[in-house]
């Protein structure tokens, strides 16, 4: 058996995209049920508060698998986690598939957030694999798969339930993950262990590197607000939709993933200008892109039906390329801090990040079955603003 212990070998075409499958594949199982949240919410009978809990324990879930699981990676051989989480979020959205309750859908949708963090496990993976003089290109390689995961996620499942049911998709979802965990226990090399830490100081060590390094709370913080924003948008979306004056189906909010694919494929240019003006500023232009674009929603809400729609579609591409060149540029200066500790300074970085995205999807629902969509735009608007000041006193 091959085991990885440097980064003399080099992964083939197949391995680096076997592995951009899996974090795209992990990553999209958090949003298949976004496009769907009205037809959840009439299968169950449940309210736009109540359906909102999805997404919340979903984003939730990831949160607390990205703090509580992605540290293990360093101790323990990634392929064996890779293919454990994989199999156990088969079984998480068949369970989703089954599920004859909201309160069933809900316990399913934390299990897979907590076992979609195999997304993560693939990043480093793919960093160990490859040489030092490609490893930006493969790692590269892997978080397009995994960033145009998150968003065509939200177009497959927007049509596949409207031609099939949303059962339909989960039950889709999980074939595709079993065929990607088969392969990857029969084509990933084993992994070595980077550390012999126990578990409990593997967890310690976050909160040193938290309280050591002030680069690594200020991307948290302000990466966790822009995320914020992202969710509470596309956690309503599906039901604004839904409704009055629109009265569309899940088919046509999950196109909307279409223009966010759209903004993560510009997002590369982020890389590019960071070289060269620094990151800093491309976390900057990010926070100012998606104030403007939310900013732009709010000021549509006043226009006629079809107007709102060409207003949104524009608008989404400006905020998802903010959102994810703000995040190229903080994984840039995250990864810059410690080379040693690149999975325990990534898991910091991702769990600001999905505790932004869960407390959006409860925000977003609550301010939408109360106030509507204006106050859902004012919300994410506020917070990349926010975003904005901590990059500036950064």
């Amino acid at each position: 058996m091959n085991t990885i212990q440097d980064t003399h070998n080099q992964p083939g075409p197949a391995l680096t995209m076997l592995l951009a499958g899996t974090a795209g594949l992990g990553a999209a199982s958090l949003y298949y049920a976004q496009p769907m949240l009205g037809t959840l919410a009439s299968s169950f009978g449940a309210s736009e508060q109540r359906i909102g809990l999805i997404p919340t324990l979903t984003q939730l879930g990831y949160a607390l698998g990205i703090l509580l699981l992605i540290p293990l990676g360093d101790r323990h051989d990634r392929r064996n986690i890779i293919v454990l989480k994989g199999s156990l979020l088969v079984l998480a959205l068949l369970a989703a598939a089954a599920a004859p309750s909201l309160p069933a859908m809900l316990a399913a949708s934390l299990a897979i957030g907590l076992t979609a963090t195999v997304a993560q496990d693939a990043v480093p993976a793919a960093a160990s694999l490859a040489h030092e003089a490609r490893r930006g290109k493969v790692v590269g390689t892997v978080m397009t798969g995994l960033l145009m995961g998150i968003l065509l996620s939200r177009v497959v499942s927007g049509v596949v339930a409207q031609q099939f049911g949303w059962r339909a998709m989960f039950v889709l979802a999980a074939g595709a993950v079993a065929i990607l965990v088969v392969a990857a226990r029969f084509s990933l090399p084993a992994f070595a262990p980077t550390t012999t830490l126990p578990y409990a100081s593997l967890l310690a060590s976050l909160r040193e590197l938290w309280q050591r390094h002030p680069r690594l709370r200020q991307a948290a913080v302000a990466q966790g607000l822009m995320s914020l924003g992202f969710s509470a948008f596309w956690s309503t979306l599906a039901v604004m939709l839904h409704g009055a004056p629109f009265h569309l189906g899940s088919a046509v909010a999950g196109a909307f993933g279409l223009a966010g694919a759209a903004g993560a494929l510009a997002a590369p240019v982020a890389g590019h200008l960071a070289d060269k003006h620094g990151p800093g500023r491309v976390t900057q232009l990010g926070a100012a892109l998606s104030a403007l674009s939310f900013a732009a929603m709010a000021a549509a809400t006043t226009l006629a039906p079809q107007p709102q729609l060409l207003v949104l579609a524009l608008a989404t591409v400006g905020f998802d390329l903010g959102v994810q060149a703000t995040l190229i540029a903080h994984q840039t200066i995250v990864y810059g801090i410690d080379p040693g500790a690149r999975s325990r300074l990534n898991a910091v970085l991702f769990v600001g990040m999905f505790t932004g995205m869960a407390s959006g999807a409860m925000l977003g629902s609550l301010l939408l079955g109360a106030f509507g969509w204006l106050a859902v735009c004012l919300l994410a608007m506020s917070v990349s603003l926010l975003a904005l000041i901590v990059r500036r006193r950064a």
